[in-house]
């Protein structure tokens, strides 16, 4: 791989896509070849896929059918874009990735972790993020950020959302080099500031 992975991971409501945002228009302002994508997402069929997921209808969603939706989506997206432009050169940035799974079915739901990593290097051929940048927010604040109109994923309970924030802080003990924690805080721009300094330490700038 010729290219940059970059991920931005969090729990609801830690201004995530915000940073994301920031991040593609001060990339494209250096002249660099990059691409936003977001999970479950990104092509045609994994956007498919999402709205199934999140559709509040998709009550009745099994936690194995779930992971297996979210491995599915992840597994098309890295088929259609994610290895031929990381072979070409770009720098990608991908709103969510494998560590969302582990830590919101993982973690949150209860699906052997084990058996999540596994179905993972299989969905994603092996590739692991350069840099995953983890807003770290409490669920009670993130949630409050959501609004009243919630996605079927959103509308689980503090406990769940409370599960899912201390997978992704166990996740950044075990990979403290890959996975850099930064705290919701400060505003958007102060926050920006912290990404950059991550940002431009991986690429060289």
């Amino acid at each position: 791989m010729s290219g940059k992975f970059i991920t931005f991971e969090g729990s609801e409501g830690s201004g995530k896509s915000t940073q994301a945002a920031l991040v593609i228009d001060y990339l494209k302002s250096k002249k660099l070849p990059v691409v936003l994508l977001r999970e479950p997402g990104g092509v045609k069929i994994s956007e498919s896929i999402r709205k199934l997921l999140l559709d509040l209808n998709s009550a009745g969603m099994g936690d194995e059918c779930e992971t297996l939706l979210y491995m599915a989506a992840r597994a098309q997206m890295v088929k259609e874009i994610l290895d031929p432009q990381l072979r070409s050169g770009k720098i990608i940035l991908c709103d969510r990735f494998l560590d969302s799974t582990i830590a919101y079915q993982g973690y949150g739901n209860g699906i052997d972790i084990k058996t999540i990593e596994q179905l993972g290097l299989f969905a994603t051929k092996g590739l692991v993020p350069d840099l995953t940048i983890l807003f770290d927010i409490k669920p009670e604040k993130g949630l409050s950020r959501a609004g009243d109109k919630k996605d079927r994923i959103e509308s689980r309970s503090l406990e769940y959302h409370n599960r899912v924030r201390n997978g992704y802080l166990d996740l950044a003990k075990q990979y403290p080099a890959r996975i850099k924690v930064i705290k919701v805080d400060a505003d958007k721009e102060e926050i920006f500031k912290k990404v950059k300094l991550y940002i431009d330490a991986l690429l060289g700038l």
